[in-house]
């Protein structure tokens, strides 16, 4: 029997060597074929190759941006709730991350940024499946590309950042594990559509001709088709967890003791560290959103800059007109709300808009986190829909306004004439900007509604009584921020 065995190995092995034998029999047909088919056809144009100062410059942005989310988010959410809440806050920000960064590489990335219709895209890019090194997707340049690898790792910051900010909504009285349950179905069905239906399109080359850029304009997100405006994530990011925080803190309900005792921020400190981390990593968000090392970006930049500073001031200077005290907490969340306004708007609008921009953000933020929820007696903990929501609106609305080039923006480029195009019209943009955000107010205000009720039955939103009372750093996870 092993002699037989061995004697069919042999067999199969010589049938296997003599298939190279084969192959090179044929070459000199095809090669004698080659030259004619050259002759009848041009050379193919060599594909692009990624730049690789535009390569380091979005390796360094996704590192921001994960600065953003932890430490950043989750200091300065832990900062402004109670010394008994504040490890259980920087553990659902930081296993939110995780969990999100895995279901992104197994499913998120292929839905969010695969063609497949206008609200979902396909599952092509599943496990990553066909990604390799020197795998390409295209930037906002014609003949330009980046690896596709650091794209998917950018957009993951991106994926996992937008449902921790949720977390600020609910904060001090909802179960870990409703938390991290709710997570995955609001991804899954709000944040990747949302991003799919804003961000997805074909890429610049596709748009060579009118033809061309009908067809290509067709396999486009729905938002991106209305002709929206979102550089960086005002309604993907903003808007898109800013309502769902409102959702939830209405469906789960008041903290015990809410407008009854007080419950100021145990550390301002760490929010102001958490504040600066947040601004630094921001510019990775917004200047990496370029995905370019140009000076486009640089202008970028600069807005980021400018519309922060300007919504610091503006929110310190009117609170401390109103309420009599400039406050630590003021500024620091001023400089939030200018981050958050200026995110959709900082590739389109000029420094001076941006300023402006930014100012308004200020002081309609702190109205809303002081008299709109104090008016509608909500408890959104750390003011998620006040900030992120309304900022979010401010932003992509005021990016119709300050796009303008008359007002210093940048218009809208037509890639097709390779140039800006010509009679730009606020009105009609800014009808375009308003179907990005009632798209994204309804859609992700239904889905966490749903998320949240799917939660509940499953699970169970919020904590006992008793271990509300007690604080959920000892209760659920057994540990202290603090030993005195």
């Amino acid at each position: 029997m092993i002699r037989k065995i061995l004697m069919l190995l042999a067999l199969c092995g010589t049938v296997a060597l003599s298939v190279p034998s084969f192959a090179d029999e044929a070459k000199p047909a095809d090669t004698a074929a080659a030259p004619a088919a050259a002759a009848a056809a041009p050379a193919a144009a060599p594909a692009p190759v990624p730049n690789k100062g535009d390569t380091a410059w979005m390796i360094v942005a996704t590192v921001l941006v994960i600065l953003m989310t932890i430490p950043g988010l989750a200091l300065f959410y832990g900062g402004m709730v109670r010394s008994k809440n504040m490890l259980s806050v920087l553990m659902q920000v930081f296993a939110t991350f995780c969990l999100l960064a895995i279901l992104w590489a197994i499913y998120g990335y292929s839905v969010a940024f695969t063609e497949g219709n206008a609200f979902f895209g396909g599952f092509g890019r599943a496990f990553l499946s066909g990604v390799t090194p020197d795998s390409t997707v295209a930037t906002f340049s014609k003949g330009v590309v980046i690896p596709e690898y650091i794209y998917i790792a950018f957009q993951l910051t991106f994926a996992a950042i937008t449902p921790a900010l949720i977390i600020g909504a609910f904060a001090e009285r909802v179960k870990f594990s409703a938390v991290l349950l709710f997570m995955v179905l609001w991804f899954t069905f709000s944040y990747l559509p949302v991003a799919h239906m804003v961000w997805y399109w074909a890429g610049p080359d596709a748009f060579t001709t009118a033809d061309a850029a009908a067809k290509a304009s067709a396999t486009g997100g729905f938002v991106w088709q209305k002709g929206a405006l979102d550089f960086a994530g005002g309604t993907v990011v903003h808007i898109n967890a800013g309502i769902a925080g409102l959702i939830g803190c209405l469906m789960i309900g008041k903290r015990i003791g809410f407008n009854k005792e007080a419950m100021p921020p145990h550390s301002l400190t760490m929010t102001m560290i958490g504040a600066s981390l947040l601004w630094v990593g921001w510019f990775g968000f917004n200047v990496g959103s370029n995905l370019e090392s140009t000076g486009f970006a640089a202008m970028v930049f600069v807005n980021t800059l400018l519309a922060t500073a300007a919504a610091s001031l503006a929110w310190m200077f009117a609170e401390w007109a109103v309420r009599g005290q400039p406050t630590m907490l003021g500024i620091a969340s001023g400089a939030v709300a200018g981050l958050v306004a200026i995110t959709p708007a900082c590739g389109f609008v000029g420094p001076m808009g941006a300023i402006v921009l930014g100012i308004i953000a200020g002081v309609i933020c702190l109205w809303a986190v002081v008299w709109l929820k104090s008016l509608l007696g909500y408890d959104d903990t750390l003011d998620v829909f006040g900030v992120h929501c309304i900022g979010g609106i401010i932003g992509a609305l005021g990016t119709s306004v300050f796009c303008a080039p008359s007002l210093g923006g940048t218009g809208v480029y037509d890639y097709v004439a390779n140039a800006v195009a010509p009679d730009y019209s606020i009105a009609t943009q800014f009808v375009s900007q308003a179907w990005g955000v009632g798209t994204t107010l309804i859609w992700s205000g239904v889905v966490a509604a749903i998320a949240y009720k799917i939660t509940d039955l499953v699970i169970g939103l919020r904590v006992p009584e008793d271990q509300e009372r007690e604080g959920l750093d000892s209760t659920t996870h057994g540990e202290k921020a603090y030993h005195y």
